[in-house]
């Protein structure tokens, strides 16, 4: 028998039958087919996707003509405003990889971030210009700063020699870019808290970007040209990746700078919204709206939420207002959700308390997650599908990181056995759905935020009177879990629960501000190690801080 494979003779990539796969593209058939479409309203200022397409280019194009390319770093500390989803295609155009900055963070953590990334330009949105002047003064390297000068905002300060559109201006009008040389080259850096204080730079590449962009379009059964707004700060894992899912389905991009429920029921009235994301803490502050806001929507809306488990009750709540709920679960090192609770046809039958049960779980593998298991932490063998026996989720495929910036022996930790390790506690059920039960990594995700309890127990460590200190999450019915600390003083010293949050607050970003205290010595085992699962049971029930 030949040995030769017939179909590999003579048959190879060429640029006829092979092209890298880049969100690039989607823009640019966005702008081809539908130029006249909008694509993104911004107070009264309203672009169609060919003038979306056209800035892009310009950023781009001015960026490389200021010696910005392939592997240099663009961070933007920006709202949810067109210079930031702009950036999400201007960026990558010219092989640089786009920074999205949490703009909840200190500034020092703000200038880690510059500094581990080596941003070479950084744009910056007035209204976080007090939290940028303080990092700049912290970063060791030169940074050149543009500000992005909003008309719908007032206040902040003006940092950098010139504004962003300024800056576009200098590009060139016929540049135009809709491909790469490498699906697997970098085109975004995102960082995540992890368990250590430092943030973590988790990269993603063209490729993972494309899939996961499609993947929200199939799992969500997005229609033709859905009206999206932007409850999801962009900042988070690219907006889960929809400003690139926007440019597949031609659809319309809302922006919403602060998310509060007067602004997000008047956008979905006036601009007839049909889907938008948040977590569970932006669901309940609708669900608990003044009656008068929620009236007058007339058409069908469809929330998606993820990060920390919504409670069936939210579920419940956005039901009986008439909207659609779609869960799903993700982590910033899978591009966002790579996992959905795919509802099935005889939940439809289930009262909504019932359904609200089950589209609590975090479901099943996304349309384009290759691979999804719950199994043994150590031996990766997977569990029964009992929904009692707990294990780690475990994912592989396209929709997993290309790793952690500058940190190969924690990249290689998390992809030990060929599975990315998520650190997330779930169990099995039957039916192939998994449903969270707790966390290894003891992060505590408040209204959507990640916070690092090694972070901020450092932090109370320094303090001079405090000998001791643990944190772990307590739930919360506004945020979903909120920090508590445990903090035991030293031998005669004394300190007031106001004093402890001064304190807290002039070393701490105010969303990783503890919200509860408990005060003595703290429990642990014979060994010394802290027994934090006792702990959890503490601040369930401690009182919140007071004043």
């Amino acid at each position: 028998m030949n040995s030769e494979n017939i179909y590999e003779r003579s048959l190879d990539k060429n640029a006829a039958n092979f092209a890298h796969l880049t969100p690039l593209s989607f823009i640019e058939r966005c702008a081809s087919v539908y130029p006249d479409r909008t694509s993104i309203v911004h107070g009264d200022t309203t672009y169609t996707w060919s003038q979306t397409y056209a800035r892009c280019c310009l950023l781009a194009s001015a960026l490389a003509r200021i010696g910005v390319g392939e592997g240099d770093t663009v961070s933007f500390m920006g709202a949810n405003t067109p210079e930031t989803f702009e950036a999400h295609f201007g960026v990558p155009m010219i092989g640089a990889v786009l920074n999205a900055l949490n703009t909840r963070l200190d500034p020092k953590a703000i200038a880690f971030i510059l500094g581990h990334a080596e941003t070479r330009v950084l744009f910056t949105d007035r209204e976080h210009s007090a939290t940028i002047k303080a990092a700049l003064e912290i970063v060791e390297h030169e940074i050149l700063v543009i500000d992005i000068d909003d008309p719908y905002y007032e206040g902040g300060e003006l940092l950098g020699e010139q504004d962003y559109e300024a800056f576009i201006a200098t590009g060139d009008p016929d540049y135009r870019c809709f491909q790469i040389g490498d699906e697997w080259q970098a085109i975004t850096l995102n960082y995540t808290s992890g368990t250590t204080g430092d943030p973590k730079g988790v990269v993603f590449h063209h490729r993972g970007a494309y899939l996961n962009a499609v993947s929200n379009v199939l799992c969500w059964k997005m229609t033709a040209h859905p009206v999206y707004l932007w409850t999801l700060p962009m900042f988070h894992c690219n907006g889960w990746c929809f400003p690139w899912s926007l440019a597949v389905v031609a659809g319309v991009n809302v922006c919403l700078r602060h998310v509060r429920d007067e602004a997000i029921f008047e956008a979905i009235k006036r601009h007839k919204v049909t889907h938008f994301c948040g977590a569970p803490v932006v669901l309940n502050t609708l669900i608990n709206a003044r009656a008068e806001l929620r009236e007058g929507i007339g058409h069908r809306v469809s929330a998606m939420t993820a990060g920390a488990a919504p409670p069936a009750a939210v579920i419940a709540g956005m039901e009986n207002m008439g909207f659609e709920v779609v869960h799903a679960y993700g982590l910033t090192e899978t591009y966002g959700p790579c996992v959905v609770c795919e509802p099935q046809d005889e939940w439809a039958e289930l009262d909504v308390d019932g359904r609200a049960g089950m589209l609590a779980r975090q479901g099943v593998r996304a349309p384009l997650q290759d691979e999804l298991m719950v199994a043994d932490p150590e031996t990766l063998e997977p569990v029964p599908k009992d929904g009692e026996s707990m294990g780690e989720i475990f994912m592989r495929g396209n929709l997993v990181m290309k790793g952690y910036l500058k940190n190969p022996r924690t990249t290689e930790a998390s992809f030990r056995g060929g599975w990315f390790h998520s650190g997330d506690l779930a169990v099995w059920y039957e039916d192939g759905y998994c449903q969270i039960k707790d966390r290894s990594k003891d992060i505590i995700i408040s209204g959507g935020e990640n916070i690092s309890s090694l972070e901020l127990e450092s932090v109370m460590f320094r303090h001079p009177k405090i000998l001791e200190a643990a944190v772990v999450a307590s739930p919360d019915e506004k945020w979903g879990e909120v920090p508590c600390a445990f903090v035991c003083l030293k031998d005669g010293e004394e300190m007031t629960g106001q004093e402890f949050v001064a304190y807290c607050r002039s070393e701490l970003a105010g969303f990783k501000m503890p919200k509860k205290v408990v005060w003595g010595p703290i429990k642990k085992t014979s060994t010394g190690k802290v027994q934090k699962y006792l702990l959890r049971e503490q601040a369930a029930v401690a009182p919140y801080i007071r004043g």
